[in-house]
């Protein structure tokens, strides 16, 4: 890796902060076993309930692997291990502000902000136009959002990469364009970074056939909410998001949906959180689709809608996932649901294992493809929705 900011010469951090960072490292690492060890299932309780490959429960969710409880309580409960950690007697930073204000980083070496070695990779390999796009999120407490918008910035520009990455406290979302060995590249960082590398894994990112060219440019900025939904994080967060569903759960799911509804006697609601000019062109059979023109708007059509949801069971999706977290968790904010369900990994996700199932048509993407096509089926042509013009990929800043 080559550093992307080298410390002056003959600098060197003091001992006494040395140890402090140290001192807090441990004390993080104790409270996140803690955490974890209190949402075990007792080997009674297992067996009881008949499922004894759940060891852990969190969130009205089950685990069985410890990766995956590791993953859910980095991702979900950082809030609650830092405050765990600090109650155990963790030093404060003295680095840091005590009223969590965002800014540049006055100097962590230790962060290693730092970008991939690309001398034994042929320029021509890094700038090919024969590459893919990539597409993926991760909700997360972020410190210093200028300091990780900065360093993406940076990465993306070595790596010739185009496309948009939002950043913010609550986390970061990305679309990037580039070769096959910018990308690889990319992806290696971003899971080395220590910010991601306990949350993200291989399989969080979407990739489908593209390149450099499906982006005018690159676009990296620090906002109030990695998808603009238009409420406040604090208010509507996603760690009160919906249950996730495998593709293989939620192609389950819509199954037996489907065959109910035939029937008149299904309870369950299955809703498209997208725009209407993306659900026009590509949706799951039978799916509730909301006339609306951008994702800020949602909160509206919901609360416009709320005797549709009562007691019912939702399943959503979207493009990717992301938007269902924050709709998921402000749709529970209401409290009328009986049961609210996202498909994790979104429709994306979900062709990559069922390109002939239960979606049909086209897939908007906010770039120059402007779809992707997983079946023969057509939903609609053209290039017009409702008398309104699709989105230029120029000017839409939504990431899915």
């Amino acid at each position: 890796m080559v550093p992307l900011e080298a410390p002056a010469a003959g600098s060197a951090a003091p001992p006494d902060g040395a140890a402090a960072r140290k001192q807090r490292a441990l004390a993080r690492r104790k409270a996140f076993s803690l955490f974890v060890k209190a949402k075990e299932v007792p080997v009674a309780a297992r067996c009881a309930a008949g499922g004894e490959g759940v060891r852990w429960r969190c969130c009205r969710q089950g685990f069985e692997e410890l990766s995956g409880i590791h993953r859910h309580v980095a991702l979900q409960h950082g809030g609650d291990v830092g405050q765990r950690a600090a109650a155990e007697g963790s030093p404060v930073d003295p680095a840091g502000s005590a009223d969590g204000t965002q800014g540049r980083c006055r100097g962590a070496p230790e962060v290693a902000w730092a970008l991939p070695d690309t001398s034994r990779v042929g320029h021509d390999d890094l700038t090919s136009k024969v590459g893919e796009v990539l597409l993926y999120y991760c909700y997360c407490e972020v410190k210093d959002p200028e300091e990780l918008c900065a360093w993406q910035k940076a990465l993306c520009q070595h790596l010739h990469l185009t496309g948009k990455v939002r950043v913010a406290s609550e986390g970061i979302n990305g679309t990037v364009g580039g070769s096959k060995a910018a990308t690889n590249l990319y992806i290696e960082a971003v899971l080395s970074h220590p910010l991601f590398k306990d949350i993200l894994c291989q399989e969080d990112f979407k990739s489908s056939a593209g390149g450099a060219h499906c982006f005018t440019d690159l676009r990296v900025g620090v906002f109030k909410e990695i998808v603009p939904m238009g409420i406040d994080p604090k208010i509507v967060s996603y760690k009160e998001t919906g249950i996730h569903l495998s593709p293989q759960e939620f192609h389950k799911e819509v199954e037996h949906y489907l065959s109910q509804a035939s029937l008149g006697q299904s309870d369950t609601i299955l809703l498209d959180c997208r725009n209407f000019y993306e659900s026009k062109i590509g949706h799951f059979q039978g799916c509730l689709a909301p006339d609306i023109r951008k994702f800020s708007y949602f909160p509206s059509y919901v609360d416009e809608n709320l005797k549709l949801f009562k007691d019912k069971r939702v399943l959503m999706y979207c493009t990717g996932g992301i938007r269902c977290e924050r709709g998921s968790a402000y749709l529970r904010s209401k409290a009328v649901c009986r049961e609210v369900y996202q498909l994790k990994g979104g429709i994306h996700k979900y062709l990559e294992e069922f390109p002939d199932g239960f979606y049909r048509g086209k897939l908007f993407v906010f770039d120059d493809r402007y779809a992707i096509c997983s079946n023969e089926d057509i939903i609609s042509g053209g290039r017009k929705s409702h008398g309104t013009a699709f989105p230029s990929s120029q000017h839409s800043c939504m990431l899915v």
